[in-house]
């Protein structure tokens, strides 16, 4: 029979043979789709992988019908029947219930299985088909294709003979001298490789692990590797003789890429850690080092996840540092969780000595590297028809780094010995949220009130200078009636802020005990004017948003008060539409003042982007004004003018900046300026200039670029030809005359790998820095070795994408 197809039913179906003038159409090979991030196991082999869907173009609606090749043909009819089996060829001979032989192209089709061959010859009775020449197995995802197959179709078990294989899900290849198929879901190799590099022919893949046998338990998600060997351009560089990895993104105990750091402190760093899945809930990573300066040492880390609880520990520990002469480590606790009604959060930091932050600056986390907080809080949330009754308790203390350079030495932060108060909020007016007409309803008076008891003391490590502690009760409330329309808003607000104070050390007037209370009256009034308006040709809606911010608090004399939490807020947009100059709750000032200010936007029709920004703001001093940030009287009435502008006008260019402006002196007091400039994929580049008069100059620069070679995504994929490209970020100091905090460095993208090297360097000091060499290999679809520079440029450079992110979707962090 020429051109025929055999049809094998499953059980409880009719048994049938047809023909059909038309062979079945080929099945393409699967594409490369992006594939789940693997863990970053040292050996992550992965040679098989769940399902991957073949996607199919839909015909013209005057196209003939013809059959459409699939991996999957139909599905059962009920549960626990088996799928048709179906034979066709170019020359197929059958004969009922006993034997089918084809040749010249043929085709099985079972389930999720689709075998090709040249010649195929399958027994009914044992199930057993065997083919020859040019064999291709698609089954769930991977194609198999090699010589000589032996297969029990129904079982999936059998030996396919030197074949190559593609994974769908991993997007990465490689070779066999035998594969055997134990089941559908269990599988053994010998001799394998896997590479994620396109394959050339006569020439070996820039990089491939390969291994004595593999073992394979799909279900699980677990592989076991026996004889295993990472070469790169040919050179062997991680071995092992016998590893456990996942076959998926699942956890997996087992051993990790290893770190690689250099830095002029420490000297080269190497670790290899180990992570130990304890349960699905639990799991923790030991990481022992070397540093060629220091000596060996260990990092590790726990994390759980409990119902109702959840956090990790960091313990790091140097025994012997030879350059410090003593041991050094740290210690880090963030945990989250509740007991009941009672939410809990613990944030501590800690570490052995003065030095820790700058000579292992990448194990400090804190943003503050040299204040380390160690934060307790409690607190129950009681939601009631009315508003809100929120309780809560905090123990807040700090270790402060000083050193010994008396001119770098800082105050401290008064610790909080505890921290107790209840805080009680009206529920929002919903109606105010949906804009009610105030003419239709009567406004809804809204307000909170705050009690809460603090002992402030120092810590150890505080300046001698520093004033002492005590303790604080205070009380903050406010009543507002917002009213508000589709296009408006008003709200008056009448506030309070009372204190009471016992100190441990008396004042300058000999008293140890005093108070005070300061009432505020403010009110908030805004509009929304919106147009239709044309920019640069383009359709656009326009709004013009005036805003008017009026405070009156009146005069307390503070000088003589402590000043246990109190700092200046920043002056800008946010700010100058406050009713206090100062965060926290000790100073609060008196203002009689006026704020005056408008922006107005251009939004696209078309996208609903913000394509213009323009915004200005200014503050009018009724009176002079005594409670200032520097201590100083204000007795200008015109504050520093305010203003702002965005713009978004092209794609590919983006710019911002703010300026104040002194109309006294008629000179600018604070600048910041930047611009960004990213005509396509990994080209961006940006600039800033920050200026706050007396105080700073800065430029910045930061970049990523292609400088040589062409982009994978322009380039043949069947060849790992490489181009070159530029990151970082360079800051200079235009008053000091020198660089501060700067990165600098070079990618090569080679399609299957990307190596990353450059230069950071951070300020410790004065005439400090810590200067550190990143040198990192990431194999695609595998993992990466070495120091974290894909992190420190994604943090360093605005607009940074990483080189492979359209080939291996890994996490961006993972070393």
């Amino acid at each position: 029979m020429d051109n025929e197809i055999l049809r094998i039913a499953g059980p409880g179906l009719p048994q049938t043979t047809s023909s059909d003038n038309e062979p079945l159409p080929p099945v393409p090979r699967p594409l490369p789709q992006p594939r789940p991030a693997p863990l970053p196991t040292l050996i992550a082999l992965a040679l098989c992988a769940c399902g991957q869907a073949s996607a199919q173009q839909a015909p013209a609606e005057d196209a003939p019908l013809t059959l459409r090749g699939s991996r999957v043909l139909g599905a059962p009819a009920r549960p626990g029947d088996k799928p048709a089996l179906v034979i066709g060829a170019g020359k197929l001979s059958a004969q009922a219930d006993q034997r089918a032989e084809g040749s010249g192209g043929v085709d099985l089709r079972y389930g999720e299985l689709l075998l090709r061959a040249d010649k195929l010859d399958y027994s009914v009775v044992e199930d057993l088909a065997k083919a020859e020449g040019n064999v291709n197995i698609s089954h769930k995802g991977n194609v198999f294709t090699g010589p000589a197959l032996q297969l029990y179709v129904s079982r999936f078990e059998g030996e396919f003979l030197t074949p190559s294989f593609f994974l769908g899900a991993t997007g990465g290849s490689g070779k066999a001298k035998v594969i055997n198929f134990i089941d559908s879901e269990h599988l053994s190799a010998t001799q394998g490789t896997y590479t994620s590099c396109p394959a050339v022919e006569n020439q070996e893949p820039d990089w491939q692990i390969s291994a004595r046998r593999l073992r394979m338990d799909l279900a699980a998600n677990e592989g076991e590797a026996e004889g295993a060997v990472l070469r790169f351009l040919g050179v062997p560089i991680l071995a092992a003789p016998s590893m456990s990895f996942p076959l998926s993104s699942e956890r997996k105990s087992g051993w990790l890429p290893p770190n690689i750091f250099l830095d002029n402190r420490s000297g080269f760093e190497f670790g290899v850690p180990y992570y130990w899945n304890i349960a699905p809930q639990r799991d923790a990573t030991f990481t022992p080092f070397v540093m060629t300066k220091r000596g060996v040492g260990l990092d590790s880390e726990f994390r759980y996840l409990e119902p109702g609880h959840a956090g990790r520990i960091n313990v790091d520990l140097l025994p012997t540092d030879r350059v410090f002469g003593h041991s050094r480590w740290s210690l880090k606790l963030n945990n989250d969780g509740n007991f009941g009604d009672w939410r809990y959060r613990l944030r501590s930091e800690r570490v052995s000595d003065d030095d820790y932050w700058k000579d292992m600056s990448r194990r400090v986390e804190s943003q503050t590297p040299r204040l380390l907080a160690s934060d307790l809080n409690v607190n129950r949330q009681k939601e009631l028809s009315w508003g809100v009754i929120d309780t809560y308790a905090r123990l807040q203390h700090w270790q402060t780094l000083q050193g010994t350079d008396a001119l770098a030495q800082f105050d401290t932060p008064y610790q909080r010995s505890p921290q107790l108060g209840v805080r009680v909020t009206t529920a929002a007016d919903e109606a105010v949220l949906d804009s009610f007409r105030p003419w239709g309803r009567k406004a809804r008076l809204e307000g909170s009130l705050e009690l809460e008891y603090n002992r402030f003391d120092l810590p150890g490590s505080a300046l001698a200078a520093q004033a002492r502690g005590g303790q604080r009760v205070h009380a903050l409330g406010h009543i507002a009636a917002p009213l508000g329309g589709e296009a408006w808003w008003f709200i008056p607000r009448v506030s309070v802020n009372a204190a009471s104070y016992d100190l441990d050390r008396a004042q300058a007037d000999g008293r140890t005990r005093m108070s005070r209370v300061i009432p505020t009256l403010s009110i908030d009034h805004g509009w929304v004017f919106e147009r239709d308006a044309t920019l640069f040709g383009r359709e656009m809606r326009q709004s013009l948003e005036p805003r008017l911010f009026y405070v009156n608090t009146p005069f307390r004399d503070q000088s003589n008060l402590p000043n246990f939490d109190s700092a200046p807020k920043d002056f800008n947009f946010d700010s100058i539409y406050t009713d206090n100059q100062f965060s926290g709750v000790d100073r609060v000032s008196d203002l009689h003042a006026l704020s005056v200010g408008a922006t107005s936007r251009w939004v696209s029709a078309a996208q609903g982007e913000e394509v213009l920004r323009l915004g200005a703001v200014q503050r009018f001093l009724f009176r002079d004004q005594y409670v200032t940030p520097d201590g100083q009287p204000v007795t200008q009435r015109f504050s520093d003018l305010l203003l702002a502008a965005a713009a978004h006008l092209e794609e590919r260019w983006w710019a911002d900046g703010t300026l104040e402006f002194n109309p006294e002196s008629g000179r600018s007091v604070r600048s910041v300026l930047r611009a960004r400039y990213s005509p396509g994929p990994f080209k961006t580049l940006s600039v800033a200039y920050r200026y706050a008069r007396a105080q700073s100059e800065q430029v910045e620069l930061a970049w990523q670029w292609p400088i040589y070679g062409q982009p994978v995504t322009q380039r043949s994929q069947a060849s790992c030809g490489g181009a070159w490209y530029s990151a970082g970020r360079v800051q200079y100091s235009l008053r000091d005359k020198r660089l501060t905090d700067s990165v600098a460095g070079f990618e090569y993208d080679a399609g299957c790998w990307v190596m990353r090297f450059g230069l950071e360097r951070l300020s410790t000091g004065r005439a400090e820095t810590n200067t550190r060499l990143m040198l990192q290999l990431e194999l695609v679809g595998l993992s990466q070795l070495g120091s974290n520079a894909l992190k420190v440029l994604k943090d360093n450079v605005p607009g940074y994408r990483r080189l492979s992110s359209d080939r291996s979707p890994s996490s961006d962090f993972l070393p």
